[in-house]
Parts: C-alpha cells; sequence; structure tokens
C-alpha cells in the first residue's frame, strides 16, 4: 500500500502499489477462491479488486472491444491535458491579436 488520500465524501481513501494490485489478480486468475474472498482477505473492496482484474485483462489484451488499456488510458489523460493547456494558449494568442491590432489602428 501506498498511502491514503481524502475522498470527496471526506473518508480516507487507500492507494495500493502497483505491485500490491498486481499480486492480488494473480491471486483471482490463480482460481479456487472468489475475487470476494480474496478481498475480503486482502482487506480490499471487493468493486476495487473487480476493476483491477478486469484492467489486467484487457491489458492481456483480452478484453471487451473497445475497452482501453492502462497505456491507452494514460496518453488519453495526457493529450486531454495538452489539449486544455493548447486551448488556453490559443486564447491567449487571440487575445494578444486583438489588443496588438486595435493598437495599429
Amino acid at each position: 500500500m501506498m498511502g491514503t488520500q481524502m475522498s470527496s465524501r471526506g473518508k480516507k481513501r487507500r492507494r495500493f502499489s502497483p505491485e500490491f494490485k498486481a499480486d492480488a489478480v494473480k491471486l483471482v486468475q490463480q482460481g479456487g477462491r472468489s475475487i470476494r474472498e480474496i478481498a475480503r482477505d486482502l482487506g480490499v473492496a471487493y468493486g476495487a479488486l473487480a476493476r483491477w482484474t478486469k484492467q489486467a485483462e484487457t491489458d492481456a489484451g483480452n478484453g471487451a472491444s473497445g475497452e482501453l488499456t492502462t497505456a491507452e488510458r494514460t496518453e488519453l489523460q495526457q493529450l486531454r491535458r495538452e489539449n486544455a493547456r493548447l486551448k488556453m494558449d490559443r486564447e491567449i494568442l487571440k487575445k494578444a491579436a486583438a489588443f496588438f491590432a486595435k493598437e495599429s489602428e
């Protein structure tokens, strides 16, 4: 586990390391026990372990059509941040161009 963070509801939200998640998913993939049992034994929420397992399957190429891999999700987040920054830069340049056009009249 890496640390905690406050959620929007004021509760502490635990964060788990990628290694912990990978080990938990391996336990699920080995079979023999349900996700619910493994989650309870590890002290994590059932939904979290189910999401980690589903994402691992997608990353391995076994996900449903249209599901994004972790790498694709990361790239999408980066592209969205860059797009927002470029939109802001464009607005600044438009305002500057309008200002200088007005000054030159």
